[in-house]
């Protein structure tokens, strides 16, 4: 019947604006694989959840959501992975394409420990997120000149420092609200 065909539409509108994922919901979905991460590469978990907040709006951007690209990362000449395209700071650029998130948070820790413009972040302290997205922004990781505080607000905000303190071990114990 009628009434039922604009149910069926209605719930459908419904469910598709309940997927937009919250910035508490991006936290709780990621924060084991970016402490798996810090443990590997030595990424400060804050920096990288922030990163991925900021550059994926929570998941929820068109590169998160069809490419699995969390971080904003261009194809760059050896890239030779599957392809993305959209308009960022020119029009049509190549973005990497990653069969999931988590490929795409281990490709994170892959393109900055292997890029000699960011050996200089990996001197600092594990805990020194202000230095290190200060220092993202001086390696050029972003071209927005904002892009420091960016991720700091994120970071004290939502706590995200308090990953940089954990160890696999206790990969469970902060959480970043109460229930």
């Amino acid at each position: 019947t009628l009434l039922a065909g604009i149910l069926v539409i209605f719930a459908a509108g419904v469910s598709s604006a309940q997927q937009k994922m919250t910035i508490e919901e991006y936290i709780d979905r990621y924060k084991d694989l970016a402490v798996a991460e810090m443990n590997k590469s030595r990424i400060p978990a804050s920096i990288t959840l922030a990163q991925g907040i900021l550059e994926s709006n929570c998941g929820n951007s068109p590169l998160a959501l069809e490419a699995n690209n969390h971080f904003g990362i261009k194809c760059h000449k050896e890239w030779t992975g599957k392809t993305f395209y959209q308009d960022d700071d020119e029009k049509h650029e190549c973005f990497r394409k990653y069969n999931s998130a988590e490929d795409s948070y281990r490709d994170h820790s892959d393109f900055l420990v292997t890029r000699n413009r960011y050996n200089l972040l990996f001197d600092l302290d594990i805990t020194d997120y202000k230095g290190w997205a200060h220092g993202l922004k001086q390696a050029g990781y972003a071209t927005n000149p904002k892009y420091p505080e960016l991720l700091i607000k994120i970071i004290e905000e939502n706590r995200l420092y308090l990953f940089d303190k954990v160890s696999t071990a206790t990969q469970n114990s902060p959480t970043h609200h109460s229930n």
